[in-house]
């Protein structure tokens, strides 16, 4: 088994379970959002007992973003600051999340930790939690809320405090292995653009999960090549593969997984493959920064995900 630091634990924070009547606030860090979709959201949020708000400018529009910097920062961190408020649900992703990182860098975010959730270009926000040691959900923002995805009562029970097990299928591309470590990652492009800066969240035994949309494929394989030559494919302990829309194959190869597979060859830790995290209906919640044992398998046993208490 890959070994995981417990010092790299010793300052992760887990925002308080909710309770019926806690607030939540619904914001737009990034992109344009509907507004029925917004309104889906706030009622499924309020028939699981919550206290819903719908910040300034989540409805707003800017050029391609829901507002200025300025503006969406105000949104952020009003709801950040403000102790009455437990949980920040992200509207949507885009892009646009990465302006706001060195504003929000500077707040007291562990005065008073609390859920961000999200994911996609939301990661940029996920990776500013993982440097200030306040753990973050990687899930389903105001679309799956609003239509009412399965997944959502995933979401819902980790809110309420739950640490989730997970069972998924092995894939051909898969390798057998077993590790522990604190779990990061998300959008793959953001990730890798966060490398060598402070919020570089790819540490020695990380257990990095990845997923990306509409990226043709020698571009994700130009993102992996960064992950090997700056370091950080060597740090790993694990490697969780989810879900890449939406892309072409080229003459090269059909599919991401055989790129993934190929640029992965020759280092020692686990991996699995086709995991249902991304852009997909079937967006299984993890937290990031949390404590997880990756479980890999010979086919016919099936992976395992488990979040430790």
């Amino acid at each position: 088994m890959k070994k995981y630091d417990p010092e790299a634990f010793t300052d992760v924070t887990f925002p308080a379970p909710l309770v019926p009547g806690d607030r939540i606030v619904i914001l737009s860090p990034a992109g344009i959002i509907q507004p029925r979709l917004v309104e889906g959201a706030v009622r499924a949020l309020e028939n699981q007992g919550y206290y819903v708000e719908v910040s300034d400018h989540a409805l707003g529009k800017s050029g391609t973003y829901s507002g200025t910097a300025q503006e969406r920062l105000n949104d952020l961190e009003k709801a950040l600051l403000d102790p009455r408020v437990k949980a920040i649900l992200c509207s949507r992703g885009g892009y646009g999340a990465v302006h706001l990182l060195q504003a929000l860098d500077h707040l007291p975010l562990r005065d008073h930790p609390k859920w961000i959730i999200g994911f996609s270009d939301i990661s940029a926000l996920h990776a500013l939690m993982t440097r200030h040691g306040i753990a973050s959900i990687h899930g389903n923002m105001a679309k799956a809320l609003a239509e009412g995805n399965p997944d959502n009562s995933l979401l819902y029970s980790i809110l309420r405090g739950e640490r989730p097990v997970y069972q998924f299928q092995p894939s051909e591309w898969d390798r057998p292995g077993v590790a522990s470590g604190k779990l990061v990652g998300g959008n793959l492009a953001v990730i890798a653009e966060l490398i060598g800066t402070p919020f570089d969240v790819i540490q020695p035994g990380t257990i990095l999960f990845i997923e990306d949309l509409e990226e043709p494929i020698y571009k994700i394989e130009r993102i992996m090549y960064q992950l090997r030559l700056s370091g950080a494919m060597e740090k790993l302990g694990g490697l969780i593969v989810g879900q890449f829309t939406e892309y072409k194959p080229n003459a090269n190869y059909s599919t991401v997984e055989d790129m993934i597979y190929d640029m992965t060859a020759g280092y020692d830790f686990p991996i699995a493959m086709n995991v249902p995290i991304g852009h997909v209906d079937h967006n299984i919640p993890v937290i990031n920064s949390a404590r997880v044992t990756l479980k890999v398998s010979p086919a016919a046993l099936g992976n395992s995900l488990i979040f430790w208490k």
